[in-house]
């Protein structure tokens, strides 16, 4: 039987949706993501947006079934009308569409369910209305609510559902509960699982606590809440005592500590790899350092700016003229102060590894505090009190060690394993979870511990569920206290505040960390994250009739029985992008020691649940993880797949998330899903992700989710394979089209068109050729990225014959496209912490750089051997690099041992653009100039793009004679070739990129040479 396409398997408003979704990531106040930590999570309007349009039948549909055009008219018409009265409804509404509602208000434009003809009218009303309900300032707006609601339920009837239920929406890889909450939003059920202890954690309070306690639940947490806080200042005010003045310390400043091993020095060198403690358009402080040679220590002086110039704090008539900001670190190494000799980072390692990390006797260099009636922070250098408390701290907590007993240690002690580019802080000795706090700061983390458990024996007397559900919205807000209360929290020169941990989905190393006053009410106090924790149930408890369903399950063997639900909406792990397991053992121990009473079947290991976490985890930790490799995740996603087709109902719809720059991740991911006894019917990249992220600075890495829609194979037929190939252009053609006209270009825009390609061929049980041999998933995506790279080409030179273009300018275009993403943002990201040489961080390179296999098939695609082109592109283990401009002078100037220049702009500095100087490489010096020099010129390059590059080279280096001559004497501007590609170069090349302003420079000179 034939069933009604949902509107997701039609058409969605891609780009209205996904810019509410940039706008979501920079909300945080009331964000589910307050809640707790989780990585890489998804924005909540995309899921709300994706939810409705899965869950909708598209009226349009001939099988769509007649009652549901009926209430979706009535409901869709009511819509407009409350917008038409105007009123607070009429300003949630983006302006175009707010007009669009204005029409279909009037009498005289009523829709008429039963007239074809307004089929068309009423469905992209229901996708106008799923665009702004995308909006954040529209999730707990009364009237999308309720019209959302109204949508599903009778959805949900109209394709056979029991009158008075609801859908329900399964999410197996659950996580941190984006999906699940906007299923319970929208109306629909919502089942939840995880194998993740932690993201069952945070999915109970979510879809369970919240919904059925609400208020109730907000106001027991700040009150309990606020009775942790007075308890813990008994116990704690002691080890963060306030000034003599009644100042009080918000953050104190540390730097980690090495012992210089320059000859004769042994100078204590405190580890800084800045001197700035704020840093803003309005107000500098710093520190100016002291060597002390002959106590073997540095001294700290703070200083600050004082309209246009830098004076000691202390002593404001003493100017410090041109101070410098270097710290004693760069790139792991140190150097000393006191004798300037440096010391290497194998030597810092091994120093900072037999003390454990050096975060418990490192230097206290600053205290900043905040005075009553008075706005602003204040510096200081710390005193003898401060350093009192320190030492004080350190004997209760080992009193306090020693005093305990009980199956698990007062202190996290877990081991915490190396994991390269993830956990690099183990390299230096911090070896377990509990050795990344301070004495004080494990101090008053076990304080809260105890207080969090001791708020369970207090609420003895209420309802069970109530209490449970208080003391793990109060755990939670303890884990948000370990975020940002340890020892690798550094301290935002911007916003004067600690920043946590998990800035990126990892544990690196840094030298210099801020520890917060928990007991205070600034950033990074227990009372702030408590009082997060209950705006965040105060913003997510909007009238939720129902709740949902939380279940730690391993997602390949799921506990729901076959055909029972309707939706499946999951964004599993993407291959091996995020090591979820060993991120959350972070949280983990720490909640098995507030709440491993209430739930004793979530902690019954001493870690997370990893050997059967659906990732591939070999690349990151072969002898841990040496059976989870990439054949392993397929085999096991595959059954988690074929799980999902088991549980869902025939009729029922399936959206599976998925974003990962590698080709291995994706073609794994495929073929799961079509070994599982899927049919996908619909792709859509959705952005979900920052552009100014790290990772995403000169990489392919995604902006964009890709949602593919998927139905449980019916189709036992067998595919022709012609009949396939001769389908698959015309599907590109059309699907890149509409891309485009959506902004989604580049790595996004590729991996975009495997759903629409995948749609041809998993229609069928499977595809042979003529001989009867069966066509892989892997050889049909072959023939993919080739028609992908092909009709990407076209659009690139939409108005050029491209067959006229010699390989390397193909190759050349189409990379350059790869890595483009569509608005160019030319913001410079957020200054972040620099680290040694280990860690995760994208080290710079110039050049343009692919995953290897993914460059390899864009060649293959456009007929391009790899291999035969390295003066263009350099292959180095799984990654692949288009070489600059700039380095392929020596090849285009033909002189081998010509040396390269540097051009560009010094770190913080701003400079004019050095002029390349291109005479060495024909033998000459600058002495030699004139206009002899002028009248020199390259050997002419094999093809166009050698042409426009040595072109470049010319204009770069100032020679404009030079570049006249090579442009009309030499004949190469008489060619349309050159100039299409260098049009088309201009275009593709970053804006702020050397080469897109040397192209630009000389496509500049086109109509004044006559060209």
């Amino acid at each position: 039987m034939p069933y009604p396409k949902r509107l997701i398997e039609v058409d969605l408003p891609i780009k209205r949706i996904s810019a509410h979704a940039r706008r979501e990531k920079s909300i945080r106040h009331g964000h589910i993501s307050t809640l707790h930590i989780w990585w890489a999570r998804k924005p909540l309007g995309v899921c709300r947006a994706v939810l409705c349009a899965a869950l909708w039948p598209d009226p349009v549909d001939v099988n769509c079934p007649q009652s549901f055009r009926d209430l979706a008219t009535d409901y869709i018409t009511d819509f407009a009308k409350r917008v038409d009265k105007g009123g607070d409804l009429a300003k949630y509404c983006s302006t175009d569409i707010w007009h669009k509602w204005q029409v279909l208000a009037k009498p005289d434009s009523r829709l008429d369910a039963n007239n074809p003809q307004h089929w068309n009218i009423l469905r992209y009303r229901l996708l106008d209305f799923i665009a702004d309900f995308a909006n954040w300032d529209n999730s707990t707006q009364v009237d999308y609510l309720e019209t959302s609601r109204k949508l599903t339920q009778a959805a949900h009837e109209a394709l056979g559902g029991i009158p008075g239920t609801k859908p329900l929406v399964v999410d197996p890889f659950a996580g941190g509960g984006s999906i699940p909450l906007e299923a319970l939003r929208v109306g629909a059920d919502a089942f939840a699982s995880d194998i993740n202890p932690v993201a069952v954690l945070l999915n109970k309070v979510v879809l369970e606590y919240i919904p059925k306690y609400g208020q109730k639940l907000a106001d027991q947490v700040r009150h309990w809440g606020q009775w942790v806080k007075e308890e813990a200042e008994k116990e704690l005010s002691q080890f963060y005592p306030q000034d003599a003045d009644g100042s009080k310390p918000i953050a104190y400043l540390w730097a980690r500590t090495i012992v210089c091993e320059g000859p004769g020095c042994g100078a204590e060198v405190p580890l800084r790899t800045s001197l700035y403690l704020c840093k803003k358009s309005n107000r500098n402080i710093g520190l100016r350092i002291i060597p002390q040679p002959e106590q073997k220590r540095v001294d700290f002086e703070i200083i600050h700016k004082d309209k246009n110039k830098w004076v000691v704090a202390d002593n404001p008539e003493i100017e410090v003229t041109k101070p410098s900001f270097d710290g004693t670190v760069k790139r792991g190494s140190v150097t000393c102060p006191c004798c300037g000799y440096t010391t290497p980072v194998a030597s810092v390692r091994k120093q900072l590894k037999v003390r454990q990390g050096g975060a418990n006797d490192a230097r206290l260099f600053c205290v900043v505090t905040t005075k009553e009636g008075t706005k602003g922070r204040f510096y200081r250098l710390p005193n003898e009190q401060d350093l009192e408390a320190v030492v004080k701290a350190g004997i209760e907590l080992q009193r306090r060690v020693k005093e305990h007993s009980g199956d698990l240690s007062l202190i996290p002690d877990e081991p915490l394993p190396v994991m390269s580019g993830v956990f690099n802080a183990p390299i230096y000795g911090h070896n377990t979870w509990g050795s990344l706090f301070t004495s004080r700061q494990a101090l008053a983390l076990t304080t809260l511990v105890k207080l969090v458990k001791d708020v369970g024996d207090k609420l003895g007397d209420s309802p069970r569920g109530l209490a449970e559900a208080v003391q793990t919205c109060l755990a939670l807000s303890l884990n948000k206290q370990c975020d940002l209360g340890n020892s690798l929290v550094s301290w935002k020169l911007n916003a004067e505040c600690p920043a946590h941990l998990f800035a990126r989905q990892a544990i690196p190393m840094i030298w210099d960390f801020g520890e917060a006053v928990i007991l205070s009410s600034s950033s990074g106090s227990w009372q702030s994250m408590y009082e997060r924790t209950v705006y965040s149930i105060e913003q997510y408890y909007y009238d939720q009739p129902n709740s949902g369903q939380t279940q730690q399950a391993n997602a390949a063997s799921h506990p729901l029985p076959d055909d029972f639900a309707q939706c499946l909406f999951s964004d599993p792990p993407y291959y091996n992008a995020v090591p979820y397991a060993d991120l959350s053992d972070f949280f983990y121990v720490w909640l098995r020691r507030t709440l491993s009473n209430i739930y004793p079947s979530l902690f019954t290991t001493p870690t997370t649940p990893k050997d059967n976490e659906i990732c591939e985890m070999a690349g990151w930790d072969s002898v841990r993880y040496s059976h989870k490799h990439g054949k392993w995740f397929e085999q096991q996603m595959q059954t988690a797949m074929a799980e999902g087709n088991r549980f869902l109902a025939p009729e029922g719809i399936a959206v599976i998330v998925f974003a990962h720059k590698s080709t291995a991740g994706w073609e794994a991911q495929l073929q799961a899903m079509v070994d599982a006894g899927w049919t996908m019917t619909g792709s859509w990249p959705i952005d979900t992700e920052m552009g100014t992220r790290l990772r995403a600075q000169n990489s392919a890495a995604l902006a964009s989710s890709v949602h593919i829609v998927c139905r449980p194979r019916t189709c036992t037929e067998i595919g022709d394979w012609r009949d396939v190939l001769a389908e698959l252009p015309q599907r590109i053609h059309d699907w890149m089209a509409r891309l485009a006209a959506e902004g989604v270009v580049g790595a996004d825009a590729i991996f975009a068109c495997l759903g629409p390609a995948l749609e041809i061929f998993s229609r069928y049980s499977g595809v042979e050729k003529a001989s009867g041999e069966i066509v892989t998933l892997k050889e049909y995506l072959e023939y993919v990225w080739a028609a992908v790279s092909r009709e990407a080409l076209s659009m690139i030179f939409s108005n050029t014959d491209t067959t006229s273009f010699e390989e390397d300018a193909r190759l050349t275009a189409m990379w350059l496209w790869t890595l483009s993403a569509g608005k160019v943002d030319t913001t410079e990201p957020e200054e972040e912490e620099e680290e040694e040489e280990t860690s995760s961080k994208t080290s710079k390179t110039s050049g343009y750089t692919l995953e290897y296999d993914a460059a390899r098939k864009i060649a293959q695609g456009l007929g391009v051997k790899l291999e035969q082109l390295t003066r263009l592109v350099e292959v180095k283990g799984s990654s692949a690099r288009l070489l600059p401009v700039s380095e392929r002078r020596q090849y285009l100037f033909a002189s081998a041992d010509s040396p390269t220049p540097t051009t560009g702009k010094a770190k913080g500095k701003k400079q004019q653009p050095e002029q390349l100087n291109f005479l060495p490489q024909m033998g000459m010096t600058e002495e030699d100039g004139g206009e002899e020099v002028e009248q020199i010129l390259p050997q002419l390059g094999n093809t166009t793009l050698d042409q426009i590059h040595q072109t470049m080279i010319l204009f770069a280096s100032g020679r404009s004679q030079a570049l006249k001559r090579f442009l009309v004497d030499e004949g190469v501007g008489s060619d349309s070739r050159f100039w299409g590609l260098a049009q088309a170069l201009s275009a593709l090349y970053p804006v702020s990129s050397e080469e897109k302003r040397w192209v630009d420079g000389v496509l500049a000179r086109k109509k004044g040479l006559g060209f």
